[in-house]
């Protein structure tokens, strides 16, 4: 069944108008005293699970709020959906943002009319009169009380795979293996320093030397990875984990969503593409082609038209920018990947094997 609908199109043409991202928090508010980019702490942070202080899971009442164009949501919603979670945390799609925040899209649900608000941010404060900062794509909220359990995207992904598991279809992959996690935790923190948030450290950046940093360390990572997949299918080797979806996330969106933006401070020449990286980019597609991305993320990565045979708008972060046409970007995706038969080792010197066989250990 196609998530493309003339609702869904309709949902995206009611954003907010853009605004200038030099008034965003980010560019304010969320910057060291060096000029760089650091983002805010979430301020919810419940777990999933069993125990104290644990949110007990329960088919239905969870509500996934986001929208696909973030990478963060966008890989609660490739979990969800190689776990078989789609129809037990229904998702509620966040259209836009302006100077108010995210707002909620005003079809397939029913949050503004029980409570009396379309903006997240309104959610965020009916459950902690003293929150202050910004709401996030993604957001889990109580169905019930209309109040928020997480924004802490972070390890959000890792309860679907472990907290959720009796919910789970049959046959799911285990994404989060225990014999691994400990080497994921670190490849994630990893990816989120250097890959997922260092795209917006170089954008974000109000010091052009913190911006060339950024990018420096970024494109680093980006050889690094691409170094480790020559030899392995997937980062720990023949198996999919977490680590993947989080990577894919910002590779799969990187072209037509943060490049731009980057080159536009450094210049077309200066700036890398994933396509200068061979076995990253096959990688990148090998995943593609196991439908990491559905037809609403196409539409959202501005790969695919909606209903009405209109492609959606440029990123909120870059805006309008010399792009390839989106049916020259998807033949790109869809161009054999030719990694099949590879399989490959765990182990690694890089990030999630620290360079040797003892592991950091952080307190909890």
């Amino acid at each position: 069944m196609s998530t493309l609908t003339n609702d869904l199109e309709n949902d995206v043409r009611s954003r907010p108008a853009r605004v200038s991202t030099a008034s965003f928090p980010e560019t304010n508010v969320e910057q060291t005293p060096d000029g760089a980019f650091r983002r805010q702490r979430n301020w919810f942070t419940a777990r999933f699970g069993e125990g104290e202080g644990r949110v007990i899971p329960e088919a239905g009442r969870y509500l996934l709020l986001g929208n696909p164009g973030c990478g963060w949501n966008r890989r609660q919603l490739i979990t969800l959906r190689l776990l078989g979670l789609t129809e037990v945390v229904p998702f509620v799609l966040l259209t836009g943002r302006d100077d108010q925040g995210w707002r909620i899209a005003p079809s397939g649900n029913d949050l503004a009319q029980r409570f009396g608000s379309n903006l997240l941010n309104d959610f965020y404060r009916r459950t902690d009169p003293d929150f202050r900062g910004r709401g996030t794509s993604p957001t889990v909220i109580d169905s019930v009380t209309g109040t928020v359990v997480t924004n802490n995207y972070h390890p959000l992904s890792l309860d679907w795979e472990t907290a959720w598991a009796p919910f789970h279809r049959a046959g799911a992959p285990d994404l989060y293996p225990e014999a691994l996690r400990a080497e994921i935790d670190l490849l994630n923190q990893q990816i989120f320093d250097d890959v997922n948030n260092g795209t917006y450290k170089v954008i974000f950046a109000t010091n052009p030397e913190a911006a060339r940093a950024a990018k420096t360390v970024f494109e680093a990572r980006l050889a690094d990875f691409d170094f480790r997949l020559a030899s392995r299918r997937y980062l720990f080797g023949d198996q999919l984990t977490d680590s993947d979806i989080r990577l894919f996330v910002t590779l799969s969106s990187f072209e037509r969503g943060y490049r731009p933006g980057i080159a536009r401070i450094f210049g077309e020449e200066n700036t890398a593409r994933v396509q200068d990286f061979p076995s990253l980019w096959a990688y990148a597609r090998d995943l593609f082609s196991q439908g990491l991305v559905d037809d609403r993320e196409l539409y959202f990565l501005g790969l695919v038209p909606g209903p009405s045979g209109d492609y959606l708008e440029g990123s909120l972060l870059v805006g309008d920018a010399p792009l390839p046409t989106p049916e020259e970007s998807l033949a790109a995706w869809r161009e054999p990947h030719g990694r099949d038969a590879l399989g490959g080792s765990p182990l690694y010197s890089g990030p999630g094997g620290g360079g040797s066989y003892e592991l950091w250990h952080f307190a909890d």
